[in-house]
Parts: C-alpha cells; structure tokens; sequence
C-alpha cells in the first residue's frame, strides 16, 4: 500500500517515499517475511549490528546519495555534508537554529514528521486497526502515571529515516528524569501498524514527565523501531527546559515520538485534529505549532 498523508505547508495530500519499503512489505505481509521477523528481525540484537554498521567509517560513502535520492536541503545543515566521518552522524545531524523557528504557541511538534492527533485518547481505537483498542495502561507500563491521562489528548508523531531524528520538548517546564521500558524492535511504518498497533506498546520505549505552569503535567515518550536500537537523552534531567530545548536524538532507522496531556489542558490545532478522524497523517516540522 502506498503511505500517503497531508502536508501542511503545500496543503496537499502527498505520498511517502518509504525507505526499504520493499524489505518492510515483505515483512509484515508475507508468511516468510513474518518468520524472520519473529525469528530475528525484532530483536535488539538485529538492530544492534545495523547500527554497528552505520558506524562503520565505510558507511560515509552512503551519505551523498541518500541526500540526492531524497532530494534533502543541506542548507538547512549545521555542518556540511562531508564533515561526517559515518552514516549515523549524518543521521542524528544536528540543524542550523533558523531552520526550525519555534512557534508562540503552547506547544509544539517534537520532531519532524507526520503526526496523529487526538483529542480524547479513547478517539484512537481503531485508528490502524479496526476495532483495536489503544492500551494505554500497556504504553505507559505504570497504572498511577497512566490515570493522569486517561481521556486526556494524544499526538504520535511518526519519524521516516530521511526526517531530521533529533526531538525536542513540546512545552516548556521542569523535564524529570526518563525511565526506560525495555522491549523488542518492531517496525512502527503505517505498513506494520496497519496489522498491529501493539507495536508501540511492545516496543522499547522511553518516558519521562514535564511539569509546566499552564498545561500541567505532560509525558513525552521516544518509541523505538526496527534498526532504531539506540534513544539517546542529551537534556540534564530535573532542569527547567525552553519549549523547542533539544531533549535527545534517535540513532538510524525511523521511529515515533509520543506526546500526552492531562484532560482538558490542551486544543490541539484544527487541521491535525481534522485529518487525524480521517487516518490522515499530518506532516509538520519540529516547533510548528501542536495546540494552545
């Protein structure tokens, strides 16, 4: 199935260009792809060793043309192409300031991306699956923090391997420290969601909580994803944090951020929201504005 979704900027609908679509595909929709994909690919070991690949000085030959075929603006780079000596450095490459103005709203997308929002949590049964419930319990792994937001609103925002793969806080606050849920690797491509949400719930995934002046309490989440072994925080835990302050960065592979508030603290913006009682992804840039 092609991946199509809604950018905000041409507002046009547009179709993603999947990297290793044919390899995801194969699977998660073919009987033999399944038995790799239970018997190896999902396991952190897997995207141990693609990440120990990435790393290899080899890998830098890579970079110019995954910049080409993606047709990427290294404007937009904090340093220039051939400065990084591997793939993954390129990768989680950082950005020049300008490139991603921080809006004046209460909060804003985390990351690059395309993003699901909803205003009431229970809104996203069915989202990919019909007529599967989103478990919260189960994607927060602690039944106290996740009381705090049911029926509060959610945002996935979903990273594709050509986005920019540092994330960000959404809201300004006091940022605790982040906990970590171990767990396997499995794809979170619309092609693997679409036969089980429950990845994101499966998933290595790690979670930590904002306490803000005007929005209460908000947890943000980074998902982990087949090849995305490693989530690395490089924010100083229990420090007050500026809405748009770099929290971390994914190493190679796509993967998903989540972002929760309490009932009734936020409206999230009116063209995710739209989009979103449609399965349609919005696509939106780290500091573009989530909700007020």
């Amino acid at each position: 199935m092609d991946i199509q979704f809604y950018n905000r900027y041409t507002q046009k609908m547009e179709t993603e260009q999947v990297y290793g679509e044919a390899f995801l595909k194969w699977t998660y929709a073919n009987p033999f792809g399944k038995l790799a994909l239970h018997g190896f690919v999902k396991r952190p070991a897997f995207s141990q060793w693609y990440g120990w690949r990435m790393n290899q000085p080899k890998s830098q030959k890579k970079v110019n043309p995954f910049i080409r075929n993606y047709k990427m603006n290294t404007d937009e780079f904090a340093d220039h192409p051939e400065s990084y000596a591997t793939f993954n450095e390129f990768f989680y490459r950082r950005l020049k300031r300008s490139a991603r103005p921080i809006a004046t709203d209460h909060a804003v997308f985390p990351a690059d991306g395309r993003h699901l929002g909803f205003q009431n949590i229970t809104n996203a049964n069915g989202v990919f699956v019909k007529g599967q419930k989103f478990d919260l319990d189960a994607l927060i792994a602690d039944s106290e923090i996740s009381q705090r937001y049911r029926n509060g609103s959610l945002v996935l925002s979903r990273l594709c391997p050509v986005d920019y793969h540092r994330f960000h806080f959404p809201v300004s606050g006091q940022a605790g420290k982040t906990r970590l849920v171990n767990g396997p690797l499995f794809s979170v491509s619309p092609i693997a969601l679409a036969r089980n949400i429950s990845y994101l719930w499966q998933n290595k995934r790690t979670l930590t909580e904002i306490k803000t002046k005007d929005l209460g309490n908000v947890l943000m989440m980074e998902i982990g994803a087949t090849c995305v072994g490693s989530i690395s925080q490089t924010y100083a835990p229990n420090d007050m944090v500026d809405k748009g302050h770099e929290k971390g960065y994914f190493a190679f592979g796509g993967s998903s951020t989540i972002t929760l508030f309490e009932p009734g603290a936020i409206k999230l913006a009116d063209d995710l929201l739209k989009n979103s009682e449609k399965q349609i992804e919005t696509y939106a840039l780290m500091g573009d504005s989530m909700g007020n």
